[in-house]
Parts: structure tokens; sequence; C-alpha cells
């Protein structure tokens, strides 16, 4: 049933005004901080209450302006639309106070920028989650591309700003050159930007001419390079020279979950799983992200910066995504969807972590942290528990995901992607487990408590170490999100 709610709003006009009062409290750092967390947990709360409806099988939808015939900001929520606005609000909370004892550890500059941007983010975010076609999403996305480059080049120095630069370059080039004309022909061909009641039927019709479909198509995977396809995904590395709490919400919380979300919501709700079956776009898609999944891969076992593994780490398993629904099978589908959550926690635990570090010990690179698992506990031990995640190893919530995939693989009957997956596997396994030996099984004890070297605040540590848990319940207990995912069909 579909209810018509102002309800989706809610949580954007929360965080708009918390953005406000960050501002406007720039010379109180407690208050400005307490805005932060406790706009992150309202945000959350107002998240939530939109469960109940669309788990009982129902749709909110408002409109809020109509532009032309066809063309609204809208706004709509499902259950895909949950999934992204539960991870991209509750792990805000996780971010504001590990924010906290990163940058007043650090002391870095330009703190009420940095929160007002990372709000602004978070709103973009949420925007995304809850838009009800193409014009909404459209605009939201771009707000994200906006307000997270001061992010990027935070510290503004020669290696910031070139980062940024990349950035830039990559997000607004790729919406302006190719996202943008895609929404264009979809109006075109469709004479609406709305997105289809069902995944299944799409908006075009019958009698649209398929070489424009698969150009519009396309563009669209391409068009959204938050998504890191290959090769698309040069930007990415290039933003770690941002603060670590950063690089965490673009891997994790906001940004890369962004790109895969469009993707998913464009092939899901604008194509449609029949048209994709039948034009054989889908399959298509899944061989094309499959080497970006392995290439991705392999770079990361030649990076040393621990930063820069994480990165291309990232760009790997965000196609994980995108190769689920492309499987177009239920399990599939629900695989490739419910990474967007579990990948959520296990990655932003991993840059966790690796902020904890620098904080503490002021080291990035892997080959200087023999031994650091003596002096850094708990850190490495969470560390340990989201690389596992990553690896897909049970019971931790990676595997999940995995197991998802591989049945959506074995209900197409489809071996390449199942070679693919578990090769990817092995390539997963090949660069996190040497992190966790080197950290517990080499190095001295004795010259880390020379050097006084410990776990980093408290704000930081605990973060990680809850979300590292929560990676842990998400495997052992998957069956809310699958249902509730499970009620697009």
């Amino acid at each position: 049933m579909v209810i018509e709610s102002a309800q989706p709003l809610l949580p954007i006009a929360i965080v708009l005004c918390v953005s406000v009062l960050i501002l406007l409290s720039r010379k109180k750092p407690n208050v400005r901080e307490f805005w932060s967390i406790a706009g992150a947990v309202l945000t959350f709360a107002a998240v939530v209450m939109m469960v109940p409806p669309v788990w009982r099988g129902d749709r909110l939808v408002y409109t809020l302006s109509t532009i032309a015939p066809g063309i609204s900001l809208n706004f709509r929520v499902d259950a895909l639309s949950l999934v992204f606005g539960i991870v991209s609000s509750f792990l805000w909370i996780f971010a504001s106070v590990y924010n906290i004892g990163y940058m007043r550890t650090l002391k870095e500059h330009a703190q009420t920028r940095y929160y007002v941007c990372f709000a602004v983010s978070i709103l973009g975010a949420q925007g995304v989650s809850y838009s009800g076609g193409l014009f909404s999403l459209y605009l939201f996305y771009e707000i994200i591309t906006l307000f997270t480059y001061p992010l990027v080049a935070h510290h503004q120095d020669e290696e910031g700003y070139a980062g940024g630069k990349k950035y830039l370059v990559y997000l607004m080039g790729t919406s302006k050159g190719l996202l943008l004309p895609a929404v264009i022909l979809t109006y075109v061909m469709t004479g609406t930007l709305d997105f289809s009641d069902t995944i299944t039927s799409g908006v075009f019709p019958g009698g649209a001419d398929n070489v424009w479909i698969t150009v519009t198509y396309v563009l669209f995977i391409f068009g959204f390079a938050k998504a890191a396809i290959m090769p698309f995904h040069n930007w990415l590395p290039s933003a770690m020279v941002a603060p670590t709490p950063v690089s965490a919400l673009l891997h994790a919380v906001a940004v890369v979950k962004a790109g895969v979300f469009c993707i998913a919501r464009v092939m899901l709700s604008t194509f449609g799983t029949a048209l994709l079956q039948d034009s054989g776009l889908g399959l298509l898609t899944a061989y094309f992200v499959s080497f970006t999944i392995l290439a991705a891969s392999i770079i990361a076992l030649t990076k040393d910066d621990l930063k820069a593994r994480l990165a291309y780490s990232t760009v790997s398993q965000l196609s994980y995504v995108i190769l689920g629904v492309a499987l177009l099978d239920k399990s599939g589908v629900l695989g490739g969807i419910i990474h967007i959550l579990n990948h959520g926690f296990s990655k932003i635990t991993l840059f966790f972590c690796a902020g904890a570090i620098f904080v503490a010990s002021r080291r990035k690179k892997i080959s200087d942290m023999a031994g650091i698992g003596y002096a850094m506990p708990f850190t490495m031990g969470a560390f340990a528990i989201a690389s596992l995640s990553m690896i897909g190893v049970p019971p931790v919530a990676g595997f999940v995901t995995k197991w998802y995939l591989l049945n959506g693989a074995l209900e197409i009957g489809n071996l390449p992607i199942m070679i693919i997956l578990m090769a990817s596997t092995i390539l997963n396994a090949g660069y996190f487990v040497p992190i966790t030996f080197r950290a517990f099984f080499t190095g001295d004890k004795k010259t880390w408590k020379q050097e006084g070297i410990g776990e980093a605040p408290l704000t930081m540590v605990i973060p990680l170490v809850i979300a590292a848990l929560i990676s842990v319940g998400l495997g052992l207990y998957p069956n809310a999100f699958s249902y509730l995912i499970g009620r697009l069909f």
C-alpha cells in the first residue's frame, strides 16, 4: 500500500537544522560537538520511525514540488531506501563520537567547517536514500560531492588540494558529462523521472529503442562515479589525503555507498529486472564489475600504506553490491543490497582503526606495525574482526553477503561468477591476514613499551570496538534485514 506522508523529510530536516546549529556554535567546541552527536541520534531515530510501515510492505511517498510533468522533487521510502538510510544515520553517531577524539588530539584546524560539511554530507546521503525519482536523486547526489570536497582538501596543503582537485574533477565531470545526459535521455524516452512502483517493470515503454536504452544504461553506470567502478575509480585512493574520519565517511557512510545505492536504485526502479534480463544487460554488468573486484584486490596486495590498501579494498568490495543486483534473482539482489549494510560497519571499523593507529603511534605503513597488537590490543582486535568480515569468514557480517551472492550465482547456474567470488575471497585474505599476523605474531612487545605507545583516546576506541561487535551481530542475526529487503519482491 502507498501511504502519503511527509515522514521522509524529517531526517533531512533534522540534519539541516543541526548543520546550522553547529555553525552557530563555532566559538563553543563542546556545544558544537554536542549538536553533532545529538543530531546523529535524532536522525537515526527519525529513520527508525519509518521501519514499521515498510516492514508491513507499505511504501511512504511525498511530493514536495512539481517542476514539470514527470519531474518532481519527490520522496519515497521502501526497503532499499531504509537500508542506506539506516546505515548512513547510524554510522554518523559513531563518526561523531570518533571525530571528537581524532580532531582534538591532532588539534586540527577549521573544525567548525569540518563538522558542518560532515553533517551536510549526511544530509545528502539521507536525501539520496529517500529520493522518489531521478531529479531528487541527482540533486542530493551533487550535494554530497560539493560538501565532501572541503573535507577531502581539509589540510589545505599541496597534497590535499591535489587530492581534492582529482576528487572534484572525477565526480563532477562524470555527473555532468555522463549522468545528466542519462537523466535527460530517460525523460525523453519515458516522459517521467519518477521511479517505478515495482522492481520488475521499470519505466521504459515496450516500444523504446533498445540501442538508446543501452546507451542510457551505460551512461548511468559510469555516471555514478562514486561507485568507483574501474576505470572511474582513481579519485578514491587519491582522496585518502583527507583526515581518517573523512576516509571513513567516504568509504563506509555516505559517498561510495551513495554511488552503489544509486546504481542499484536505477537498475531496479528505472530499468527493472525484466528489461535487464531480456536485454542481457544484467549479466554483462555482473561480468564487467567482476574485473573491478579482482583487479582492485590485486592492487591492494601491493600497497604498504594502510589507508591505501583499505582504499583499494573498498573499490573491490563496492562492486559486490552491483554484481549482486546484476544477477537479477532474489538471492543475488538480497546479497548485493545487504552488503551496503555489512560493508558499512566493517569498513568504518577498519578506517577507525587506521586513524587510531596514526593518532597513537603516527604510523601509516603496514611494514612499521610489527607487534602493534601488543600495544593496541583492542584496536587491532577490532581490525581483525572487521578483516574477517571483508574476507567473508563466518560468523561475521561479510559471510552473509557472500553466502547470498554465491546462492544467487548458483540459482542462475553461472559458474564463472561463482569462481570470481571464490577467487576474490582468496585475494581478500591475501591482503588482510598479513596485517593481523604482523600485529600479533611478529615484533617485540618491549619496543612498543619503550616508546610509550598505547591505545588511542577512548572516544576513538569505543566506537571502533562497538562497530566491530555489530559486524559480528549482523553475521549471527541477519534475518531482520533479509526480511526487510525481501519486501522489495
